[in-house]
C-alpha cells in the first residue's frame, strides 16, 4: 500500500488514490488519481516529480483566502487547470481552527468530529466536489484534489469518488488512514503544531496537536453518518445520476 506514496519534501501528503479492486470485479487506474496538500514549500525537486505525472486538472478545495495565505508553487511547464468555486470551503474552520478551546487528545478527537459532521454540505465545498465531479468525467488525463494539509476536505472528497468507482468501504478508510503514515508524518505534525500552538496558546497537550494533524475512522464516520445514503447524496447534491457514475466507472474503472 505505501508504494502509492510519493516522498515529496515540500507536498505532504501525496499520493495515488486509484488501484484498488471494485465491487464488479475492476480496479481503479492508477497514475491517474492523485492527492496532496498544499504546494507553498514544494521544493524544485518535488515540483519535477509531480510535472512527471502530466496532470490535466488540479482541483484546488481551499478557501480563497487560503489560497492567498499559501499560493502554490508551480513548475516553469504547469499546464494543468486549476479549478475551484471561489469562497469559502472552510465553513465553520479548519483542522486548525478546530484546535480552539481544545487542550487534550479526547477533546481535540470530539472537535474534528464537529468539523467532519459539518463538512459534507457547506456550499462552496460541494461546489466544488461537483466541479471535482465534472472533470473525472470529463477524461482529459490525471487529476490532483488537494486542500491544506490533504487529510479533511481532501479525504471526504476522495472517499466520495472510490465509493462511486465501486471500491469496498473497507479499503475507502483504509486509503483514508494512510495520510497518518504518508511522507514524514513528524515533520507534517511539526509544521502543524507550530500554526496551532500560535493560535491557540502554547499549552496544547502535544496528543492533542498530533489528533488534529491526524485521521481516524471515526472523522470519516461522522461525515458519512451525517450524509446518509451516499448514492443519494452524489446524485441530489453533487450531481452524480446513474449514468454519470456509469459513465465514472467506464473512465476510471479498468
Amino acid at each position: 500500500m505505501t508504494t502509492r506514496i510519493l516522498d515529496l519534501t515540500g507536498i505532504h501528503n501525496f499520493r495515488d488514490y486509484g488501484g484498488y479492486r471494485t465491487a464488479d470485479g475492476g480496479q481503479v487506474k492508477t497514475a491517474t488519481l492523485f492527492r496532496s496538500g498544499q504546494h507553498r514549500d514544494a521544493t524544485l525537486e518535488d515540483l519535477q516529480a509531480v510535472s512527471r505525472l502530466a496532470l490535466a486538472t488540479i482541483v484546488d478545495l481551499r478557501s480563497d483566502s487560503e489560497r492567498e495565505l499559501y499560493p502554490c508553487r508551480r513548475a516553469d511547464d504547469h499546464a494543468a487547470e486549476v479549478v475551484f468555486a471561489p469562497g469559502n470551503t472552510l465553513g465553520a474552520g479548519s483542522h486548525l481552527d478546530a484546535g480552539n478551546g481544545v487542550r487534550t487528545a479526547a477533546e481535540a478527537h470530539d472537535a474534528m468530529v464537529d468539523l467532519y459532521r459539518q463538512m459534507p454540505f457547506r456550499p462552496t465545498l460541494t461546489q466544488t466536489y461537483r466541479m471535482m465531479f465534472d472533470r473525472l468525467l470529463d477524461g482529459h488525463g490525471p487529476s490532483l484534489v488537494h486542500c491544506l494539509a490533504g487529510k479533511d476536505r481532501t479525504g471526504l472528497a476522495v472517499a466520495l469518488v472510490q465509493h462511486q468507482l465501486g471500491v469496498h468501504h473497507d479499503d475507502i478508510v483504509e486509503d483514508y488512514l494512510l495520510t497518518n503514515v504518508a511522507g514524514d508524518m513528524d515533520r507534517r505534525i511539526a509544521a502543524g503544531a507550530e500554526a496551532v500552538r500560535a493560535n491557540f496558546g502554547p499549552d496544547m497537550e502535544d496528543d492533542a496537536v498530533r489528533t488534529l494533524m491526524s485521521v481516524h475512522p471515526g472523522f470519516l464516520d461522522a461525515a458519512l453518518e451525517e450524509i446518509g445514503d451516499v448514492d443519494r447524496y452524489c446524485e441530489d447534491v453533487l450531481g452524480i445520476t446513474p449514468a454519470r457514475r456509469e459513465a465514472l466507472r467506464l473512465e476510471l474503472v479498468a
